[in-house]
C-alpha cells in the first residue's frame, strides 16, 4: 500500500477512524526535511502493507488538522491507534529510525 494523501475533510474518516494504525506526516512542498524522509515513508508503507496506514497531510493545503494538534514544526509524525495519538515524533530522520519508532508504538 502506498502513503495516503489526507485532508481536513477527511482527517477523521482516514486516521481517527481507521482499523488500523496509521502513521500521519505533516509537510509542505517547501520543507526539505520533508522531502529527505518521503523516500523512506513509501517504502514503509509498502512493506507494512495493510497493517499499517502512513497518510500524509499537506500543512499549507489543510491547517486545521495540524493545528488540533498543536504542529508547530514539520516534519511532524503522529501515530494514532483506535483514534488516539499514542507517540509523536518531530524532524527527519532515517528509515531505520522511523520503523523502530512505528514498530515500539504498535
Amino acid at each position: 500500500m502506498a502513503t495516503v494523501a489526507v485532508t481536513d475533510d477527511s482527517f477523521d474518516a482516514d486516521v481517527k477512524n481507521s482499523e488500523v494504525p496509521v502513521v500521519v506526516d505533516f509537510w509542505a512542498e517547501w520543507c526539505g526535511p520533508c522531502k529527505q524522509i518521503g523516500p523512506a515513508l513509501e517504502e514503509l508503507a509498502v512493506e507494512y502493507g495493510d497493517k499499517v496506514k502512513i497518510a500524509k497531510v499537506n500543512v499549507d493545503e489543510n491547517p486545521n488538522s495540524p493545528a488540533a494538534l498543536g504542529v508547530r514544526g514539520i516534519p511532524a509524525l503522529f501515530l494514532f491507534k483506535d483514534g488516539q495519538v499514542v507517540s509523536s515524533k518531530i524532524g527527519a530522520a532515517p528509515k531505520a529510525a522511523l520503523k523502530a519508532w512505528i514498530d515500539e508504538s504498535v
